[in-house]
């Protein structure tokens, strides 16, 4: 409903000017002041109140402030109207001047019905347009900024984001971002519930201002305007993950980093958040991880000796060396720092790890084996013992590394089953089952294997393929969406635009 302002200092006239309103299709939400000055303090009033004026029709001549006077005035206070003068014929002059005041139209005293009904709704079919066109340029300018963000969070570097950008988002659009939120799920789930997402739980539940970018079915991020207490965004983490779970049974894991102070850090920025959602193979019951208060280290979760014990496992088995020392290290350093455990607790786990070595030690004998064994349990130094293990850990890199061909074959068996089954449902949990390792920890290997993350991997190879159908193929839209993955259409335009920077009926047409 549109907003109508008339201005004429007989009330006569004006009760003229709402009867012929009253006639019309469109209804209108009608205000009336006796003359400019008043007309101009009730412009300034409801703009204080959060409201506007769209149509002003006013009459040229009245005490206190003219017509005219009012259409400068406004037009000096900011005011964007369409505006309609009234006047006899011996005002003409002044509609002149008015109409180079920009003014709409002007309709001559008395009235005719016809031709005010004619004004009228060219006037509101003028407004209509530039409605539509301000969603099609704030829609585009939305569309852009998605592109550019995703463009950032996908490698590309600050001077390639400013040199697409130009000058749309606008510096201000870079500055304001002080935080971010990583989220991820086990398996897909935004292609089919992304709008609902948006809509049923981030909206209910965010208070702070944020600007969410999803980046592939599994995986979204919320850049945050403000930077609220560390304390109180995880509260807000943890409420979204109770409702997400509440209203879709499915446990949502959030990253939250520290303040940022430039945008050109968001990739570096993004490469800890993903190193900190590794957490969640050592917790999976924890659903928010954070930097610490001063944002310079990571809050690691306690992490028990049969977890490390378990992934330290899939590390032989992923003949990954680097990882393997890491997480031996991060048993020796709790032993170290926690006095209560026994040596015969302690001598124990190491023995058991020792036999996992074993068994891909296979030029090693089992009297050498057991020889160390026995040296391990009679030795009373946790330095000597340490020492045993990291001889095992030499010698397995010797091995693994006569025959790197066989490195990771995990691997390029899921990188092949993505490139045969990409328009399959792909979850990083369905790929870990086939492989039989976590999930966590396939994404893990995957990212330090092909420098990608795995979800990524999957988006950006079902991207390609719908690129080459909409090149090479005369397929439906909606059937290129199907045979990629993506049951939702409209998450798929939406994808393939974050992706390329436009729509693919649009990149069909080559537009």
């Amino acid at each position: 409903m549109y907003t109508i302002l008339i201005v004429d200092d007989e009330k006569i006239e004006r009760n003229g000017i709402k009867f012929l309103l009253k006639k019309q299709a469109e209804p209108f939400e009608i205000y009336e002041a006796p003359n400019g000055k008043a007309a101009l303090e009730q412009l300034c009033s409801m703009r204080n109140q959060g409201k506007k004026i769209d149509i002003l029709l006013t009459d040229v001549k009245m005490p206190f402030m003219d017509g005219i006077e009012l259409i400068g005035a406004a037009k000096e206070e900011g005011f964007t109207l369409k505006t309609i003068i009234f006047s006899g014929y011996n005002e003409f002059e002044y509609a002149k001047l008015a109409v180079r005041l920009g003014v709409s139209d002007y309709i001559l005293k008395p009235v005719n019905p016809q031709e005010f009904a004619q004004t009228i709704e060219k006037v509101t079919g003028e407004l209509q347009k530039q409605y539509v066109e301000n969603e099609q340029r704030l829609q585009q300018s939305s569309y852009m900024r998605e592109y550019l963000l995703y463009t950032l969070f996908n490698g590309g570097g600050a001077e390639q984001v400013h040199t697409l950008a130009g000058n749309l988002a606008g510096e201000n659009f870079w500055n304001h971002f002080h935080r971010i939120v990583f989220l991820e799920f086990d398996r897909e789930f935004f292609g089919k519930k992304a709008l609902d997402f948006q809509a049923e739980i981030l909206e209910e539940n965010m208070s702070e201002e944020y600007q969410y970018l999803n980046l592939n079915p599994q995986q979204a991020v919320l850049l945050l305007n403000a930077s609220p207490h560390y304390m109180t965004l995880q509260q807000t983490a943890q409420k979204l993950h109770d409702a997400v779970f509440k209203k879709y049974g499915e446990h949502c894991h959030f990253a939250i980093s520290g303040e940022i102070d430039d945008y050109e850090k968001i990739p570096q920025t993004m490469d800890m958040l993903e190193a900190l959602m590794e957490n969640k193979f050592y917790r999976p019951d924890v659903y928010v991880y954070s930097e610490d208060i001063s944002g310079e280290t990571p809050v690691l979760v306690q992490i028990d000796d049969d977890t490390l014990m378990k992934q330290m496992k899939q590390d032989i088995k992923m003949k990954d060396i680097r990882a393997l020392r890491e997480h031996f290290d991060r048993m020796c350093a709790k032993y170290r720092k926690k006095s209560y455990f026994s040596q015969i607790y302690i001598k124990f786990i190491f023995s058991n790890l020792l036999k996992d070595f074993y068994q891909n030690l296979p030029e090693t004998r089992e009297e050498e084996f057991n020889k160390e064994i026995d040296t391990l349990y009679k030795s009373g130094d946790f330095n000597c013992i340490v020492s045993i293990v990291n001889s095992h850990i030499d010698k397995l890199e010797a091995v693994f590394a006569k025959n790197p061909q066989t490195q990771h074959k995990e691997i390029e068996t899921v990188k092949k089953y993505i490139y045969t089954h990409f328009g399959d449902e792909l979850g990083v949990e369905q790929l870990a089952d086939m492989v039989y390792l976590a999930p966590s920890y396939l994404s893990t290997v995957f990212k330090k294997e092909t420098g990608q993350n795995l979800s990524k991997f999957i988006k950006q190879y079902r991207m390609e393929k719908a690129k080459d159908m909409l090149e090479n193929t005369n397929m439906k839209i909606v059937n290129i969406s199907e045979a990629c993955g993506y049951q939702n259409v409209s998450y798929f335009c939406q994808s393939f635009r974050e992706c390329y920077g436009v729509s693919p009926q649009k990149f069909r047409n080559g537009i």
